[in-house]
């Protein structure tokens, strides 16, 4: 039934990477399956594999008994002694070589799904256990066909899919086309472990330039974030604790050539390099790169900046769709809030102008009520009395005053 078994089960572990003893067992319970099968679910059955003579031994048991009730699982002491053994006695178990020739061909073919079926829930078990411990790896493949718009991809040994919301917008490929992805995630499902590559992740951007850039591979510069609106731009945060580095320099390249390299692989989506800084004013006008800033305000409460640039940069600055001060956003964690200067002095006049509408408030208090960031009636009406009593120059029964009328003045919406 199965020649040359001992070759056979050596060349296919070896062949689909599986052990060895899988394949036995698979071959043990497919015989057992194949017997049953022929000589009825009730008979008592274990097969063995012979690893000497190759081949998978299949035996019958039987209890031996002075009456016999049940032919199927029972032999008489008499027949026991004449066929089996001269020394049975009743209540012994004896098993008797069958003749795995007589199985029939519906019991062989049963017995070639249950090996074929063993083997391949042995090699998806192998492929869970390759591939369970390297999320966050880049990996290599080929486009072997489309389901319902995700990519299929082979990688060797196993199948890999980029769904239609890990793939970047108007990328196309062609059957047979090499494919890199971010492997993301391995699924068990019931069609066995589901390997899953994105190219939007950004980790994707992380890991290339992890490839392209020995310093960051070496853990000498760290890249702190990434944020990244796939196929369009993306930006990264990088630092070194090595001040004989220059981080963006590093991760740009002679020339542009590290950077362009991942920029090729990512089909031309623009990437900001910006170097991290403690300082959260810093950190976020370099987020804001390529525009310029002028000022920078605070609020850590809130953690959020507004952010004054010139005017002829505010394009600049929020980028098209707002491209650039949502990836900004993204890769320091603050609330941005970006204005012109022309924006920004027009407001100033505007809030100069509202305070004086606070009786007690002439020219003088407002210019000092404003240079402490106190600019408008909403911020004088938020404040306390501790707050603005510590201002020289107002007291406490003032700052009192103030904080109501500023009050009154905004339920009338006069400000």
């Amino acid at each position: 039934m199965f020649p040359e078994l001992k070759r056979l089960i050596e060349q296919m572990g070896k062949d689909r990477g599986i052990d060895k003893q899988i394949i036995v067992e698979a071959l043990e319970v497919a015989m057992e399956t194949a017997a049953r099968k022929k000589m009825g679910p009730r008979v008592e059955i274990e097969a063995h594999y012979n690893d000497e003579a190759g081949e998978i031994d299949v035996f019958q048991f039987k209890t031996v008994m002075e009456r016999v009730l049940d032919p199927e699982i029972q032999i008489s002491v008499e027949e026991a002694r004449e066929k089996w053994d001269e020394g049975a006695e009743p209540g012994d178990s004896l098993g008797m070589k069958v003749d795995a020739g007589t199985f029939g061909r519906i019991a062989v073919q049963t017995a070639k799904q249950i090996i074929i079926q063993r083997v391949k829930d042995a090699e998806r078990d192998n492929i869970y256990e390759e591939y369970k411990d390297r999320k966050g790896e880049l990996v290599n493949g080929f486009v072997q066909r489309f389901e319902g718009g995700s990519i299929i991809v082979n990688l060797g040994r196993a199948e890999a899919v980029v769904p239609v919301s890990e793939q970047i917008f108007r990328e196309q490929y062609k059957r047979g086309e090499r494919i890199r992805g971010y492997l993301c995630d391995v699924k068990k499902i019931s069609k066995g472990p589901q390997v899953i590559l994105s190219r939007t992740h950004p980790g994707f951007l992380k890991a290339l330039f992890d490839v392209e850039v020995p310093e960051i591979s070496e853990g000498l510069i760290e890249i702190v974030n990434v944020s990244r609106e796939p196929g369009k731009r993306a930006k990264i945060s990088v630092r070194t604790k090595d001040k004989d580095i220059d981080p963006v320099g590093a991760c740009v390249g002679m020339r542009g050539s590290r950077v362009q390299s991942v920029v090729q692989e990512l089909r031309g989506e623009k990437i900001d390099i910006v170097p991290y800084s403690d300082d959260p004013a810093k950190y976020v006008c370099s987020a804001l790169s390529p525009a310029k800033v002028d000022k920078v305000f605070i609020d850590e409460d809130n953690r959020a900046m507004e952010v004054i640039v010139p005017d002829d940069q505010l394009s600049l600055a929020i980028g098209k769709n707002g491209h650039n001060v949502r990836l900004a956003v993204r890769l320091t964690g603050w609330k941005i809030d970006v204005k012109s200067q022309s924006m920004a002095t027009a407001q100033e006049e505007e809030g100069f102008k509202s305070l004086m509408k606070i009786p007690g408030v002439g020219e003088a208090t407002a210019e000092r009520l404003f240079k402490e960031g106190l600019k408008s009636v909403m911020a004088i009406a938020a404040s306390d009395v501790e707050t603005l009593s510590a201002i020289p120059g107002v007291g406490e029964k003032s700052a009192r005053q103030w904080i109501e009328a500023a009050g009154k003045i905004l339920d009338q919406g006069v400000a």
